[in-house]
């Protein structure tokens, strides 16, 4: 494509190119496991820019309702509007329906407000996490414009791809000689989902500081803290 720079009679002087970058990737790392009864998911506090830090103290887990959590890293100003955007739509359900949606509707409404986007797409890596309507816990995965994957395990962010083999050898026992297959117990999600946020804070310069971890079951959700490096 002929630019402006091909025609040098056209030049005016004093005039300069600006470019324009709409997004901006704060950085952040979450991580989901589902169990039979239960989900577990978490999330980094570190909010950078580059090589700047703008604050070490920022939840990035936005509880839905009692049976849901999202999880959302990026860039922040996305993460913001698309979570405004879906507990608008949430608060105008439960006042016509007279009750909650499901952990199942939500994923499912969050996968058209994000594909409504899809000419300019939100900068987002969103993970939900939570009970379905019989109590069992699920994971849904989403890439930017909106398709969603139901799933037992996931991770995102920057880190991602450093945590997901180890949630595919861990959690899926991938790559594993003579494996039992046996549901993941709460504990070991637990554990696992802290141990692979201390090994992303070695790798990754965007991850760091703590982690939140949300403990979803029938009887409530309950937060957990983690502190990481802080460098």
């Amino acid at each position: 494509m002929l630019g402006i720079e091909n025609f040098p009679e056209y030049e005016v002087p004093g005039a300069r190119k600006v470019q324009f970058y709409p997004y901006e990737s704060n950085g952040g790392s979450v991580v989901a496991i589902a169990g039979e009864d239960f989900a577990v998911i978490g999330a980094d506090t570190r909010l950078s820019s580059g090589y700047s830090i703008h604050t070490r103290t920022q939840n990035k887990l936005f509880r839905l309702s009692d049976k849901t959590v999202l999880a959302s890293t990026g860039c922040w100003c996305d993460t913001l509007a698309l979570t405004s955007l879906v507990k608008v739509r949430m608060q105008m359900y439960k006042d016509q329906h007279q009750k909650n949606m499901s952990t199942p509707a939500v994923a499912q409404m969050l996968s058209i407000l994000m594909y409504n986007r899809r000419f300019f797409p939100y900068y987002v890596s969103n993970v939900l996490a939570g009970l379905d309507q019989d109590g069992k816990g699920v994971v849904y995965s989403y890439d930017p414009i909106g398709h969603c994957e139901l799933t037992t395990y996931r991770a995102g962010g920057s880190a991602g791809p450093l945590l997901q083999p180890v949630l595919d050898n861990q959690i899926g026992q991938k790559n594993m000689l003579n494996a039992d297959p046996e549901p993941v117990k709460m504990e070991k999600a637990i554990s696992i989902i802290k141990d692979t946020f201390i090994s992303a804070t070695e790798r990754d310069i965007y991850t760091g500081d703590s982690v939140i971890i949300n403990i979803i079951t029938k009887d409530g959700i309950k937060e957990e803290t983690l502190h990481l490096r802080k460098d």
